[in-house]
């Protein structure tokens, strides 16, 4: 038997696997990162899951997770497992190869990440072999929920909005400038807060205005990220919920852009299952 592991910021969805790929159980707990979140938070959540799933002896435990940024972080998980769990093999490893497997498998491909923030790579088949920097929401995450945000109070709040797209967000939103500056540099989730506004822009896609920016935002990804890989040779896999709600308008603009998507999921979870279940 295998535990597999697939974390967000918002939730981890666990899977207990058989040898022959049947998923026998599945768990929706917490988020973990374990560069940002609370250690406590962590621990709680490693607890539980460990100890629902982990039974009497495993396999492999394969933990897919934000913020594996140094050798000591993929160490203390690695510790941390194995003195609560009797198992033969332990794999951490960071949610940009989670979104690698899940969408190339064991084949060379470009890799995309597209939900509040965004990422790419290149796949060779077993490991990461090139990354283009995301920079986060500040500086870079083009093609993700928050970016759209930022771009859409940005022109918000200099009076750039047309008057009944604007007049539709101030009925439903805090659009003070004070409230927007709160929710932008004070919030404990900037990016969040950012990527809530996509749901009410995307709603108003059929105004002009609106279909420019989203489909700005779109091509800067494909132009910024993504055609910085070989798109002439491999194709383009796509991970992510905001990609998949919007995969059409992103199919569309990929194609004006000459890049050739091979695949689209919502979620890498299945993605995984179907790669630890190759023998």
């Amino acid at each position: 038997m295998i535990v597999i592991v697939e974390s967000g910021a918002t939730k981890s969805d666990w899977r207990l696997v058989s040898p022959s790929g049947e998923q026998l159980e599945r768990k929706l707990l917490p988020g973990i990162n374990v560069s940002t979140a609370n250690r406590e938070h962590n621990i709680e959540t490693l607890e539980k899951g460990l100890s629902e799933l982990g039974g009497n002896s495993l396999d492999g435990i394969y933990f897919y997770t934000a913020g594996i940024v140094t050798p000591e972080l993929r160490e203390y998980l690695d510790a941390f497992i194995r003195a609560r769990v009797k198992v033969k093999e332990v794999e951490i490893c960071t949610d940009l190869v989670a979104a690698a497997r899940a969408v190339c498998g064991r084949r060379p491909g470009i890799v995309a990440i597209l939900g509040t923030g965004s990422n790419t790579c290149f796949y060779n088949g077993s490991v990461v072999s090139q990354k283009v920097r995301s920079g986060g929401y500040i500086i870079g995450d083009e093609g993700g929920g928050a970016c759209l945000g930022k771009l859409f109070l940005a022109d918000y709040i200099k009076g750039l909005v047309p008057e009944a797209v604007a007049k539709d967000f101030e009925s439903g939103f805090d659009s003070s400038y004070e409230g927007i500056v709160a929710g932008v540099y004070r919030s404990e989730s900037p990016a969040g807060y950012l990527g809530s506004m996509a749901p009410f822009i995307l709603s108003h896609y059929d105004d002009p205005y609106i279909k420019d920016l989203v489909d700005g935002n779109f091509r800067a990804f494909v132009q910024r990220a993504l055609k910085r890989y070989d798109t002439d040779r491999y194709p383009v896999g796509v991970v992510g919920g905001f990609g998949w709600a919007n995969r059409a308008v992103f199919e569309r603009i990929c194609k004006e852009e000459g890049v050739r998507l091979e695949s689209f999921l919502p979620e890498p979870i299945e993605g995984l299952v179907r790669y630890h279940s190759i023998d």
